[in-house]
């Protein structure tokens, strides 16, 4: 997303442009609340940087706003918390339509463990046991605000909010939960997980197309849309 963002920024810029997102998403994982910020020297009205932005990008990538910030404004730096959330198809036959924008699962789901087994990840913990080999953050400790389980029809949706992510952070969380709620792990299991910081203790990495960015938050003082 960020190269063919660029590249229609610099279209209606008149310039190269380099743009910083809030949060990197891997090949097919989706951002419906994608922020980036830029730096340029072309003066624009804010419509040209929407529609006019827009009329370069393809289909799949839409600018929904934008508008002027302080020049201490990063799009990273400066968030406060990021929602992400994960659809899983849970039924015996696999999707096929929505193949592209879920993961899923062939074994019926129980609830109510992977809700007890997430409470253990609530708060400011080392989440190395749900961190990506090539994880570059400086460090693994991360606070998780909160973190639902709801189901709706044969889709269990994972939703959790944290002040920041590692890489595959949410994707392994999920991978976990769903062998609790399988019956391959007692609930106690994701407490035990977390506590030994050994990725290779983990169930494997979930599919990235089940993976939506939701939310960015920054403090009221920026003025940005929600």
């Amino acid at each position: 997303m960020q190269d063919v963002l660029q590249a229609a920024l610099a279209a209606i810029a008149g310039e190269p442009i380099a743009a910083t997102g809030a949060g990197r998403t891997d090949r097919g994982v989706h951002a419906r609340g994608q922020v980036a910020h830029f730096d340029t020297s072309a003066v624009r009205p804010d419509s040209a940087w929407v529609r006019g932005v827009n009329s370069f990008l393809p289909q799949s990538v839409a600018v929904l706003w934008a508008r002027p910030v302080e020049a201490e404004f990063h799009a990273r730096f400066s968030a406060i918390a990021r929602t992400y959330r994960y659809r899983l198809i849970n039924r015996p036959v696999r999707p096929a339509l929505a193949a592209r924008y879920a993961g899923w699962y062939h074994a019926p789901l129980d609830l109510e463990p992977m809700r007890v087994a997430a409470r253990a990840l609530l708060g400011e913990h080392d989440f190395s046991a749900f961190r990506a080999a090539e994880c570059e953050a400086k460090t693994p400790v991360r606070t998780v605000h909160s973190i639902s389980v709801e189901q709706h029809a044969d889709r269990i949706e994972f939703v959790v909010r944290a002040n920041a992510f590692l890489h595959h952070m949410v994707r392994n969380i999920v991978g976990c939960l769903v062998y609790v709620g399988a019956g391959k792990q007692p609930p106690g299991w994701i407490a035990e997980l977390l506590a030994s910081r050994e990725r290779s203790k983990a169930a494997p990495t979930f599919a990235p197309e089940g993976l939506y960015l939701e939310r960015v938050e920054y403090e009221a003082r920026w003025q940005l849309p929600t």
